[in-house]
């Protein structure tokens, strides 16, 4: 045997070798999707309404900070979507307002002022290009927050992405694939929960908890100061961590002292009681305005806010920077578990509203799969007698050919970790019928060949030779019509992309490499006058 078909016939057995491995035990390494495993399909919309409206309270809350840090008192209020009103009564501050408000929000906002009333009025309206500009940070940051909270679920090979673009209007939804999921409601609960952690100074009188909103307006004569707000409380802060009977609201400072902006990291712990509960951890920043923070409020109330509501309202002790607890009666160890989870990935910018759902059951999923793979070994089948009975023994090169390449498929599959679903199967089918075309091309070279008079190995050279550029060809542009479909295609049309670009590399390995060797290796050294083509 010659040494160079020696090493090729090596490099045929490690690469047949190599890939049994990476795909063996199937059932392990093949990963399938939604179609055939089963799960739920999802489409979210993110009301970027709430990013632009959180945008204009920033602002309002920086104007009235900062102008009274001038001894300049103002009021604001959030009008429409992206548009604020300030006002003064000062009418001799209003030279100092203008500059103030020109030179810190012109870029962002278009400003125009009047006078009402006696009162300066200045109408903020922010500006299409930045409210565009908020409106896709806030789906990219959404889609993100998600993906990182449905990886730390351990969802296999999820399919996220941003959906609905169309010009102009800014794409708002996402679709979301989950595989697998059989507790479909604890699974939007998570994606669902902003988890926008604030901690925020309770008055030192007048705080509450109040057991009515009723009886928390009254204790402020009818109106909550514009540097407070009412929220709910669901908190458990007596002696012994039971909750307190009728407590529905308390009052809280406006301002958020520490952010989730602030949050390194959370985890699910037990009290002294042995109940659930959730240990935050702050970053160095947080630290720090955690700590200036409590030192200079010993003794009065520091509320946990978790998305508008007062999950507990501890006294400062004593001064603490790096970590602090949230407590509820209502957790459970899979609530707590969850609330660490979707702190630890992070707050969402808006929030989420379900458009559609759908079910995947795993029946559906299993008949799929079998119909699936009926239709390939039919389709194998088939090829299989067509080259026998028109190529004869030659035949039998392309059905080995095509199980090497075949075996190289399942291979790749399970070494990428890629998703194998239903149009993915339809990709393995193609994959056959491409595969033959290859040969198929060869063989009617060679027999081209052998009519002009041609010796048999001298024909076999040939065909290979001369036709190795037309198979490039075809497959090259095969592949760039997969690289197109896997871009810009969907979770299932990707599947089919992988599986069809996979099946094109192998294919030319398989028909240029392992057909020849196949051939030299079967007539060896002898003076062969005669093949069955």
């Amino acid at each position: 045997m010659k040494k160079n078909l020696k090493w090729r016939l090596l490099t045929i057995v490690g690469v047949i070798g190599l890939c049994v491995y990476l795909f063996f035990p199937l059932q392990d390494k093949i990963k399938l999707g939604l179609d055939l495993q089963g799960g739920i399909h999802l489409t979210l919309q993110v009301m970027t309404a709430d990013a632009i409206n959180a945008e204009a309270d920033q602002a309002g809350e920086r104007i009235t900070t900062e102008l009274r840090e001038k001894s300049i008192p103002i009021t604001f209020k959030r009008m429409d979507e992206g548009k604020l009103e300030v006002t003064t009564a000062l009418a001799d501050k209003k030279p100092d307002i203008d500059a103030y408000l020109e030179g810190n929000y012109s870029g962002v906002w278009d400003i125009r002022t009047s006078n009402q009333e006696g009162r300066q009025v200045w109408m903020m309206s922010m500006k299409s290009s930045f409210i565009r500009q908020t409106q896709e940070l806030t789906v990219r940051q959404a889609l993100e927050t998600i993906r990182q909270r449905v990886d730390a679920m351990g969802v296999r090979e999820p399919v996220l992405q941003i959906y609905g673009s169309s010009g102009a209007v800014v794409a708002d939804q996402i679709i979301v694939e989950l595989p697998g999921v059989d507790d479909p409601g604890r699974v939007k609960e998570i994606i669902q929960n902003t988890a926008q952690l604030a901690l925020k100074l309770v008055p030192a009188d007048k705080g509450g908890p109040f057991p009515t909103r009723e009886s928390a307006m009254q204790a402020y004569s009818g109106s909550i100061p514009s540097d407070l707000e009412l929220l709910p409380y669901s908190g458990r802060d007596s002696e012994n961590g039971a909750a307190s009977a009728g407590v529905q609201y308390m009052v809280v400072r406006k301002a958020a002292s520490i952010s989730g902006q602030h949050l390194k990291t959370a985890r699910r712990s037990m009290d002294r009681f042995n109940r659930p509960q959730v240990e935050f951890f702050l970053n160095s920043e947080g630290a720090r305005l955690a700590g200036s923070t409590t030192a200079a409020n010993v003794g009065r109330q520091m509320a946990i806010v978790l998305d508008n509501r007062v999950m507990s309202a501890p006294v400062i002790q004593t001064k603490f920077s790096e970590s602090a607890v949230i407590t509820s009666q209502t957790f459970t160890m899979q609530s707590a578990e969850d609330l660490a989870l979707v702190l630890r990935s992070g707050a969402l910018p808006a929030s989420i509203r379900i458009i559609s759902e759908n079910s995947v059951g795993p029946s559906l999923g299993y008949d799929s799969i079998r119909q699936g793979v009926i239709a390939c070994l039919i389709g194998l089948a088939l090829v299989i007698a067509a080259m026998i009975i028109y190529y004869r023994m030659t035949g039998f090169n392309a059905i080995f050919a095509l199980v090497v390449n075949l075996i190289m498929l399942l291979g790749a599959l399970g070494y990428f970790g890629a998703v194998l679903t239903l149009p993915g199967i339809a990709g393995v089918i193609l994959t056959i019928g491409v595969g033959v075309d290859s040969n198929v091309l060869i063989y009617e070279r060679i027999k081209e060949e052998l009519r002009n008079g041609k010796t048999v190995r001298t024909a076999i050279d040939l065909g290979f030779g001369r036709v190795f550029w037309t198979i490039f060809d075809t497959h090259l542009t095969a592949l760039i019509s997969s690289a197109f479909l896997f871009q810009f295609g969907t979770g299932p049309i990707r599947g089919f992309a992988v599986t069809l670009a996979v099946g094109l590399i192998a294919n030319m390995f398989t028909s240029i490499f392992v057909s020849r060797t196949v051939f030299e290796f079967v007539f060896g050294n002898r003076q062969v006058e005669k093949i069955s083509i």
